[in-house]
């Protein structure tokens, strides 16, 4: 009898449509049953020896809140037998519906319920248990992970326990994951949390990676890539990453149509065993980043969603460095001008914010163009150094995308049939806070535009982050910064910014509700309670529309 391994995760929601992916313990027909007869079937694909199916859902009402079952063979395997949490439903938007987004990044797995938890409550913890206590109350209509969902090369003590059995940890990578397999550890660590699992079944999830899904600064520069496939076992860990991506994560962001016109998706499922065919695929993503698109849209609505990917689609010759390559950036610009007046609100999902502090945006101009040469030899070695010792690779590091991102945002706020707003949301800095940018006079969008940045979900926050990014907003950080800018003989940026939100420091969330051209923001935090029960607390709240 087939097993449930992991999941249900609902995935893709519309009106009348859902994907539901399941891991299961052997090949096998998934099945999703809706109360109201609404489901769909789906046959696994086998991957490194594992099972999976993303389940299409059909028949669903729009406007309407289904309880599902799963069933594999025939044979009911959710919910749980003896579950504590309230039934998982599908619940479908109407078209007059607001929509309730709630995002963040970088969520280390939450021990054990029975183990102190050494950075805090976890967001997405403390969200479904407030869900679970209330099922008829408000809940997000999606949840945006904008990176670093696992961590391969930051394993918690059980899973290097784990990987002790497995192989000799004193032989690189140590106690980070060197496979496939080990990558499958990372997931089930994370995605088993009774809470988590409970939560992910019911409420719709976008995805997308940033480095530690792979490694600390993936992609952060050539020399570093030169360095990286010098290492014997980088590719097979680069190899394990991008596959375990596409099926845990990339896969379930892709609608019923873009999965039917998928040609991996359709080789995986034509073959016994999809392992070679995945393999192949991600050789030549890891080959020819241009051959492959890991962005994608959702639209919920009148609201659009761009999530981009700012990792694997980089440019990384310091003569033509960008953080995305031609291809990628005109599919962004597409996206974002496509049916111009169709929608009231344009997010773009980034891992990578691309409004830092003044001091952190000059510093990474800076380095930039140290390592460009423009200096010389020698510091653009020291250049190199700094980049990868202080992580800079954010969009200052690449002045030209930064840049064209500043146009393409004007452009797609400005004019005839401009939506309300024009929002940057992403994560990574672990902290949390709302800049605004300003153009010069007469140039401005009339969208208001607005960076939205919040991590992290569940990670530690050290005391030198909290000082360094506070000292990075300040009047002297800004000062310190344009010194830097001056050495490096750096252009000033097309625009201005300020921080009109934070910095706020903790374990937390956003939650953006947009009902027609409104906008309101939402700021929790995950706190401890009195005894051992931790709850979401709102630290601000706006809004972001007048």
């Amino acid at each position: 009898m087939a097993e449930l391994r992991l999941g249900p995760l609902l995935r893709y929601v519309d009106g009348s449509s859902a994907t539901v992916w399941v891991e299961a313990s052997r090949p096998c027909a998934a099945e999703v049953r809706g109360a109201d007869g609404s489901g769909g079937e789906a046959r696994t694909f086998q991957i490194a020896g594992h099972h999976y199916a993303l389940v299409p859902v059909t028949g669903l009402t729009a406007g309407t809140t289904t309880p599902y079952e799963v069933r594999l063979d025939g044979a009911r395997v959710w919910p749980l037998p003896d579950d504590r949490f309230p039934p998982s439903v599908i619940r479908t938007p109407a078209e007059s519906d607001p929509v309730r987004l709630a995002f963040g990044s970088c969520r280390w797995a939450a021990p054990p319920a029975t183990e102190a938890d050494p950075v805090g409550p976890d967001a997405l913890d403390t969200l479904a248990a407030r869900m679970a206590g209330d099922p008829e109350g408000e809940r997000p209509d999606v949840l945006v992970l904008l990176g670093d969902q696992v961590y391969a090369d930051a394993t918690s003590n059980a899973t290097q326990r784990w990987l002790a059995a497995r192989r000799d940890l004193s032989e690189p990578p140590g106690n980070e994951v060197a496979d496939y397999e080990e990558y499958t550890r990372l997931y089930y660590e994370s995605w088993l949390d009774p809470e988590v699992r409970w939560l992910l079944s019911t409420v719709p999830s976008c995805m997308i990676f940033d480095d530690h899904d792979v490694i600390d600064d993936w992609n952060t520069s050539a020399a570093w890539l030169a360095d990286m496939r010098a290492t014997p076992w980088w590719r097979e860990r680069l190899l394990s990453g991008l596959m375990s991506y596409w099926v845990h994560q990339h896969l379930g962001n892709l609608s019923p149509a873009e999965l039917a016109a998928d040609p991996l998706y359709a080789a995986v499922r034509d073959t016994p065993d999809g392992t070679d065919e995945l393999r192949s695929f991600a050789c030549k993503a890891d080959a020819d980043p241009a051959s492959v698109r890991w962005s994608y849209r959702r639209d919920f609505g009148r609201v659009r969603l761009l999530m981009v990917d700012t990792r694997a689609a980089r440019v990384l010759d310091e003569e033509a460095r960008s953080m995305l390559h031609p291809g990628e950036a005109q599919w962004l610009r597409e996206q974002a001008l496509d049916e111009r007046g169709s929608y009231d609100h344009l997010l773009i999902g980034t891992s990578l914010p691309w409004l830092l502090p003044h001091l952190v945006h000059d510093a990474e101009a800076w380095n930039a163009a140290l390592c460009r040469g423009d200096r010389g030899e020698r510091w653009a070695r020291f250049g190199e150094d700094l980049r990868r010792r202080a992580d800079l690779e954010h969009w200052a590091a690449f002045p030209g995308s930064f840049d064209a991102l500043a146009a393409l945002i004007a452009e797609a706020g400005s004019g005839a049939g401009a939506p309300a707003t024009v929002c940057v949301l992403s994560g990574d800095v672990h902290h949390a806070y709302v800049a605004e940018p300003a153009w010069p006079d007469g140039e401005g969008p009339e969208a208001r535009v607005l960076q939205l940045t919040c991590s992290p979900v569940h990670n530690a926050i050290h005391m030198a982050i909290r000082l360094g990014f506070r000292f990075g907003w300040s009047g002297a950080g800004r000062w310190l910064g344009r010194r830097f800018a001056g050495h490096g003989a750096c252009p000033q940026p097309p625009i201005d910014w300020r921080r009109t939100g934070g910095p706020w420091f903790g374990n937390q969330l956003m939650t953006l509700t947009l009902r027609g051209r409104s906008a309101r923001l939402r700021l929790e935090q995950a706190r401890a309670g009195g005894g051992t029960e931790a709850r979401l607390r709102t630290v601000a709240e706006s809004e972001l529309t007048r």
